[in-house]
């Protein structure tokens, strides 16, 4: 299968971003590095969609979790407690004003964090991927999923910022993406 994998580049102050270190070493995907900004990031995901991988699997961090989480749904707000970085900062803004209110994720989410649970990898289903660019991401790419009609696989995981070390990190995401595989 043509899997493409994103993880972002660092910010908020930090040096690195657990997303982009899990995700670059993660053998049999194709690994891109998103910017952490709603307008680029955004932009880079509806490209990758256009190229009709078989599957993307969006990666972010997420600073207060401690479990490998699997998005389920996206949604059409942009509410930043922190710029991006590109210095931009909505407040309870659309992401893409006019379409719908949210989107879910057509990975099989709970077969893939049932997979990372039994290699003994914390692992969880999650409701929401915030408001920040990693929503962005999910809801962009789901977005532009639906108006291609595309046969893409897409969706959104969180992985912890601290906590799971970086080797079990790229082995559940790995392993998740092995769950596409038929």
């Amino acid at each position: 299968m043509n899997i493409v994998m994103t993880g972002f580049e660092p910010f908020g102050g930090s040096a690195v971003n657990a997303s982009w270190e899990a995700v670059r070493e993660v053998p049999g995907v194709r690994a891109v590095l998103l910017p952490v900004s709603f307008r680029r990031a955004a932009q880079t995901i509806r490209e990758l969609a256009g190229e009709m991988p078989d599957a993307i699997l969006c990666v972010g961090e997420a600073g207060g979790r401690s479990a490998v989480s699997f998005e389920r749904v996206a949604v059409n707000l942009m509410d930043a407690r922190i710029p991006d970085n590109d210095g931009f900062q909505p407040v309870d803004e659309p992401l893409c004003p006019g379409k719908r209110e949210a989107m879910f994720s057509t990975l099989p989410t709970r077969k893939m964090m049932e997979a990372v649970r039994a290699l003994g990898i914390p692992a969880e289903l999650s409701y929401t991927a915030g408001t920040y660019v990693c929503n962005a991401v999910f809801y962009s790419l789901m977005d532009e999923i639906r108006a291609l009609g595309a046969p893409v696989l897409g969706g959104f995981i969180h992985v912890p910022a601290k906590g799971i070390e970086l080797p079990l990190l790229r082995t559940a995401l790995k392993t998740a993406a092995e769950c596409l595989c038929p």
